[in-house]
Parts: structure tokens; C-alpha cells; sequence
């Protein structure tokens, strides 16, 4: 059973924190309040909902010892009995710790691994994969940065995903993807496998990450690849090294300033989420579970094309739908995700 104790402080800080809103909160802390608000306001109408449910089930006994209510009390028993554990699951998985970056845009990178060319094409098929994932959530997919193959695949792509809850879902993409499949360049029809490498990290801000100016080290240089006259004569990209860890990042759009605020969002993003990781690794050294920790070197799904089957081999799920995944149908795959993410960090828990 729900501690109901814990459930009465969070039905308090809700309507503590409604109260404020409806009196007028001070124009510096409305964006906090809002956010709590927003995040707490699911949580207290399933606790609303679990207590309606606890005095239904109260008043159905009662009405057991009243000869004229006592049929009507025994055929709505066994629906509230049978509903309340499904309401308490639910609140179970409500009251789950946030992971403060869910919220928050996400900075997907996608590389070649191994297998040369069809590595590359294979990291092309991925970008257009969440690419269409995204249109299908209603999300806006920017890309940032790009760097095409000669037989016109990826080299690199980074790319803005914005949206609601956009975090929250891709997360579980980081990892290594693996494909098995005959390649265009392929003239004996063998199967090759090849891998390319997915990265996601939460969009950090500026307040999150301060950067001191002596840390960073800014060089212009000439763009390459396809663009024309303008990116051959123009010293318009920009590479930016954060000197302390090491980290590099380019950028090479056409224009030099929006190069540099690229660049600076995605080094600040890649900074974010080292500390994140590093603080992860702290807290949960024994935590037996990878699923979501963003570990890049990990194998986490092979797309087999002969067989038309995708396996994700962190949750052991099989599917036979290659062509839809492939065309951005990843919510069955996402969702079995959350769920055993959410099933390990119950169990956490309730250890």
C-alpha cells in the first residue's frame, strides 16, 4: 500500500504551490513555481483519484451491514477491490524520482562505427529513422551539424530534437546499433555487418554550464565538402576546443557567428551530460540496469534485414517489423523501454 502520509505532503505542496500561482507569485520565481506545478499536477490527480477510490471502497463496506444497500455494496466491491492495486501501481510509478533533464530538448549525434562505407550508409538510415520518429511525435528536428559520405551516407550528424518530452524518450537510443544486411556495394549478395554509434544528450543551457572564455580555445577554417563558391573562399567554420577535457566540436554552416553559437551549444550539452554521467556512476555504482545510463560503447540493437527483425538486446525484445522501425515507428520499442526502466527502478525501491 501507498504510504498515505506521503501522499497528504504531496496533495500540500500542490496546492501550496497553486495558491501562490492563483495570488500573484513574484515575477523572479513564477517560472520555478510553474515548473513544479506542471510537474506535480499528474501526481496529485492520481492521488485525488486513489483516495476517491479508498472512500468508495470504505462506503461499499458499510453499506454491507444495510439489508436494502447490501446487493448494490456486493456487486461494486470486487470493481474497487480489483481497481485499487492498478491504482496504486500507477502512483507507485508517479512518485518514481524525475529525472530533471526529461523535460529538455535533445542533441542527438550520429557516427559510423565499423564497416566503412555501409557504416556510413547505415548511419544515414538512422538519421532519417528519427528523423521521421520525430514528424511523427510532432517534434521539430533541426540539424546542426552534417557531414555527408562520399557514396552518400554520414560521416557525422548532429541534429536539435525539440518537442515535449523529447529527453524523456530518446535517452534510451544512446548505444551502439548494429546492422546485418547485403550492401549496395556488395556484389556476391553476402550478408556484412557493419555498426554506427547514436548518442543522445539532454540541451543544456547556459545557466547550466559555465564555460570561462580561458577554457576555450576558438579556430577558424575553411569549410569542406558540398556548398558551393561561398564555403571555399570563406573562412566561415568554426572548431572549438574545450581545453580542460579535451572535447572538440565543429560546426560549418555558411555563416562564422551562428557556427560559433552551434558549436558552443553543442559543447555545452556534451559537458552537461559528462557531469551527469559522472554523477550517475557515483550514485549508482551497483546499479545492475544500463538501460537509459547513455553508455556509448554499449551494443544495444541489431537491425537484421534478410530477416526483416529488429532485437533490442538490453530488454531481450524481438521484433519482425524492420521496414516500419525503419520508417520511424520506434514508440513499441520506446515504450517497452520505459517500462522496464521504470520496473527496475521500482524495484530499487521497494528493495
Amino acid at each position: 500500500m501507498v504510504p498515505l502520509d506521503k501522499l497528504a505532503q504531496i496533495t500540500e505542496r500542490f496546492e501550496f504551490l497553486e495558491a501562490q500561482l492563483n495570488a500573484g507569485a513574484a515575477p523572479s520565481e513564477i517560472a520555478r513555481i510553474s515548473r513544479e506545478y506542471t510537474e506535480l499536477r499528474p501526481v496529485a490527480a492520481e492521488i485525488a483519484g486513489y483516495r476517491r477510490a479508498l472512500d468508495d471502497l470504505a462506503e461499499a463496506e458499510a453499506m454491507l451491514a444495510d439489508p436494502e444497500m447490501r446487493a448494490l455494496a456486493e456487486e461494486e466491491l470486487p470493481r474497487l477491490k480489483a481497481r485499487i492495486p492498478e491504482m496504486e501501481q500507477a502512483l507507485r510509478l508517479a512518485l518514481l524520482p524525475k529525472d530533471a533533464a526529461d523535460a529538455r530538448p535533445a542533441i542527438v549525434e550520429i557516427r559510423p562505427g565499423t564497416g566503412g562505407d555501409e557504416a556510413a550508409l547505415f548511419a544515414g538510415d538512422l538519421a532519417r529513422m528519427y528523423q521521421r520518429h520525430a514528424e511523427r511525435m510532432g517534434w521539430r528536428w533541426e540539424v546542426l551539424e552534417e557531414q555527408a559520405s562520399d557514396l552518400g551516407g554520414l560521416k557525422e550528424l548532429v541534429a536539435l530534437v525539440s518537442g515535449e518530452g523529447v529527453y524523456s524518450r530518446l535517452k534510451y537510443e544512446s548505444g551502439v546499433h548494429r546492422v546485418q544486411r547485403v550492401p549496395e556495394t556488395e556484389a556476391q549478395g553476402r550478408i556484412h555487418t557493419s555498426a554506427a554509434t547514436v548518442a543522445v544528450l539532454p540541451e543544456a543551457e547556459a545557466v547550466d554550464i559555465d564555460i570561462p572564455a580561458s577554457d576555450i580555445r576558438i579556430d577558424t577554417m575553411r569549410s569542406s565538402g558540398a556548398g558551393g563558391q561561398h564555403v571555399n573562399t570563406t573562412d566561415s567554420a568554426v572548431r572549438i576546443t574545450h581545453i580542460p577535457s579535451g572535447i572538440v566540436v565543429t560546426s560549418s554552416e555558411k555563416s562564422q557567428h551562428r557556427n560559433k553559437e552551434i558549436a558552443m551549444q553543442v559543447l555545452r550539452s556534451r559537458l552537461y551530460e559528462a557531469e551527469r554521467e559522472r554523477l550517475h556512476t557515483e550514485r549508482a555504482a551497483d546499479r545492475k540496469s544500463q538501460v537509459g545510463s547513455g553508455d556509448r560503447s554499449e551494443r544495444i540493437r541489431t537491425y537484421n534485414f534478410p530477416q526483416g527483425r529488429m532485437t533490442d538486446h538490453r530488454i531481450n525484445l524481438t521484433l519482425y517489423a524492420l521496414p516500419q522501425i525503419m520508417g520511424g515507428d520506434l514508440t513499441e520499442i520506446i515504450d517497452a523501454l520505459v517500462s522496464h526502466d521504470q520496473a527496475e527502478r521500482l524495484a530499487e525501491m521497494e528493495a
